[in-house]
Parts: structure tokens; sequence; C-alpha cells
């Protein structure tokens, strides 16, 4: 879509939908009075230039306003809509842009704004769709969030629209455009499908879902096709005592493998452990190795996975193949909570680290401090073909911090 232009067609259904809301006979019978919340937020980042001036210092401001609106129209109908608009500032100037394609999403629905060589500025429709609950029958249709998986930190079955395992701002996962249907059985079990139509017919998914816990096992299933990919994947979540454990890995079978954009091999895999423990000092820590085919075994292979199919997707954000991934924390106090996160690229000796410190200011105000830092050899400088070799993944990373600011009303 073309900045500062908002298309008609998306508009009209939009409209359309709202009116057969209001005005459908079950939605105009006795239903509660819609509940209205929505959220604040400030990012702003310092980056240090990085090794090899790959990429120089900047300076960075996110700033986010949601509006929500839940409507429990009929005991069996419900609405959910929400707009979110962000205004992002950097520097250097055209530095960052607010993302405007994602390859989950049918309908336009969103208008972005080049205010000057510094700022943009995007409004789009996050949430809408309805929902409808009879017996054990669960059905959602519209733009919606739709996640998978147990594993906290990075996870082989959020295989639709997953954050990436250094996310800082993971309080509400972005909405696609979706049919979701469940049929509950039992205390626990599930069988479930989506549909996502996507900006393109290659990348429309349909998945078959399976839920259950046995013996306080939960176990998980999801397979079916996957952007023009074919997947099955699996997982459980236990414990032994008061050790929690996690397991989960995804098989795909590769998508225009060899050609510019598609996928680097015919298969690849993506599996994970995790552990989480509360010790009697009251450190909590969440301990995940994971596999992630999709990456290289050498960093001299990074620029080739970087352009391809699944790092494009989301489906993964990492380059190399093993990890070692830690999450602590600690209250120091009711009102402040140290946190940690280390991702530890076992096969090229670089990581990120990341200390935070959150502070609850007041009811539903509260401010996160961290600073970053990346470890790893530094690119290699090829004179001659004018350009830098990578060596280690995060070693190509220059350090970054700030403070994120949070009010939900």
């Amino acid at each position: 879509m073309k900045p500062g232009c908002l298309q008609t067609r998306p508009v009209i259904k939009v409209a359309l939908v709202l009116v057969v809301c209001l005005l459908w006979p079950p939605f105009r019978a006795a239903g509660e009075a819609p509940q209205w919340s929505g959220s604040l937020k400030s990012l702003n980042l310092y980056g240090e230039a990085s090794p090899a001036d790959l990429f120089p210092s900047y300076r960075l401001s996110s700033n986010k306003l949601r509006l929500n609106m839940d409507w429990q129209a009929a005991p069996e109908w419900r609405f959910e809509a929400a707009i979110d608009h962000q205004y992002l500032w950097s520097d250097p100037a055209e530095t960052f842009t607010v993302p405007t394609d994602d390859q989950n999403r049918h309908v336009d629905l969103d208008k972005t704004w080049h205010h000057d060589e510094h700022g943009t500025s995007r409004l789009q429709i996050d949430r809408l769709n309805l929902q409808w609950r009879t017996g054990p029958l669960d059905a959602t249709v519209g733009r919606q969030a739709v996640g998978f998986g147990r594993i906290l930190i990075s996870s082989p079955l959020d295989v639709i629209n997953p954050f990436p395992p250094d996310a800082i701002d993971t309080d509400v996962r972005s909405g696609i455009d979706a049919l979701r249907t469940i049929f509950n059985y039992g205390l626990d079990g599930q069988l479930g499908g989506v549909a996502v139509w996507g900006d393109e017919p290659r990348h429309d998914s349909f998945l078959a879902t399976w839920t259950d816990n046995r013996s306080g096992v939960d176990l998980l299933m999801i397979g079916g096709s996957l952007r023009g990919r074919s997947m099955f994947g699996a997982g459980l979540a236990g414990s032994l005592g008061t050790l929690g454990l996690k397991g989960e890995f995804s098989i795909h079978k590769g998508r225009d493998v060899g050609d510019i954009g598609g996928d680097l091999d015919d298969y690849f895999t993506l599996a994970a452990v995790e552990t989480w423990y509360r010790f009697d000092n009251g450190i909590s820590l969440v301990v995940e190795y994971l596999y992630n085919g999709p990456g290289a075994d050498s960093p001299e292979d990074y620029p080739e996975v970087l352009n391809s199919a699944p790092l494009q997707e989301g489906l993964t954000y990492l380059l190399g193949r093993h990890y070692l991934m830690v999450a602590p924390s600690y209250e120091l106090h009711p009102l402040a909570t140290l946190q940690g996160l280390a991702i530890y690229n076992l096969g090229d000796d670089s990581a990120l680290l990341r200390p935070t410190l959150d502070l609850n200011l007041a009811d539903n105000l509260s401010l996160q401090l961290f600073w970053t830092w990346y470890t790893g050899e530094s690119p290699r400088v090829v004179a001659s073909a004018q350009f830098a070799e990578p060596r280690s993944e995060y070693g190509m990373l220059g350090d970054s911090g700030g403070f994120f600011l949070k009010w939900f009303f």
C-alpha cells in the first residue's frame, strides 16, 4: 500500500461487519455493554555502532496507542475489535520504518504516513473478529491472535506468528486473518483447525491442532500446510516434582528450495527442550536448548540464511543451528523485579546478554530498564570485495539499551 493512501474496499468490508453486528437480531438481544480498554507504550532505544561499521549508532522511539473493544453481544456471540496507532522516530533518518507488510493478513486495514525523514506512523485494525460458542464448539472468524506451543522463550510449535526470542514487547500478539474452530471434549481435550488467509495464495495456511492432558502431562500436535509447505509438530509439557519440563519439535517440507527467497533444504526441523525451576531463595530460572534447522552451521552462510523464506516469514529469527537460552527472574521487592535473557549460539560462540529491571510505578503503570550486550567475533572486512564477512551472529551487532514505559487503562 502506498504511504498516505487507504484502500476503499477494506473500509467498506469493515463497515459492513460493524453494521451486521449492530443490527442482527441476536446481537440486539439482551447482551452485555461493550467493554473498553487500551494501552499506551513508549519504547526508547539507543544503539551503538556495530563492528566493522556495518550499522551506524542510532536512536529510536516507538510509541503505540491501542484501544480495544470486547462485546459479549449475546450468550453465544462475542465481538472483538482493536485499533493500534504507532509513531516511530529514528535517527539517522529512515534507519527504521514501521512495518507495512504481513504475509498472514489478506485484507489491507491499515494506513501509513511519512511525516518527515525521521518519523513515520501507522494506523491499523489489529483485531476484528466474531466469536461463536455453543456447547463444545468454539469458532472465531476475522482478524485474531493465534498462538500454539508451551515453550516460553522460543517454541518450535508457534509457527504462525511467533515473537522473536529477544522481543521486548510481548504483551499483545499481532492479529492475523483466520477462521479458527475448536471442539472441546473431556476435561482438557481440544481438537482444532485454523485457516489463515495470507497476502497472496502461497502464504495461505491450513492447520489441524490437538491438545489434551493425560496424567498431568500436556500433549500437543499440529499439522497441515503452513504457507505452502507441509509440516507436522508435536510436544509435551509436564513436571518432575518442582522441575518443569517441556519438549517440542516441528518438521517442515521445503518450499521453492534453491530459489531466491525460498527454503534452503528439502526438509528442516525445529526442536527444543526447556526446563523451569524456582529455587528456595526466590530465583526462577528457565533454560532452553533449541535446534534451529533453518539456520546454518557456518557463519559464512548467514547471509544466505537471512534471505531465506523462514527468516523472511518470521518462522525463525536466528541464523545458527544450536542455541542455549537462559532466562532468570528474581523479585527484589513487590514493586521491582530483576530479569535477564541470555542467548548463546553454540556454533560460533557468540551471545546476546540482556539484564532488565521492571518497576511498578503505579496502578497499571510500569517501567522497564534494560541494556543488551552482544559478544562474538567481529566481521572480517574484505577490502577487495568491499563487504564485511560475518564470523559470528551476535558479533555483527552493536550494544544497545533504553527504557520501555507501559500504561494500561
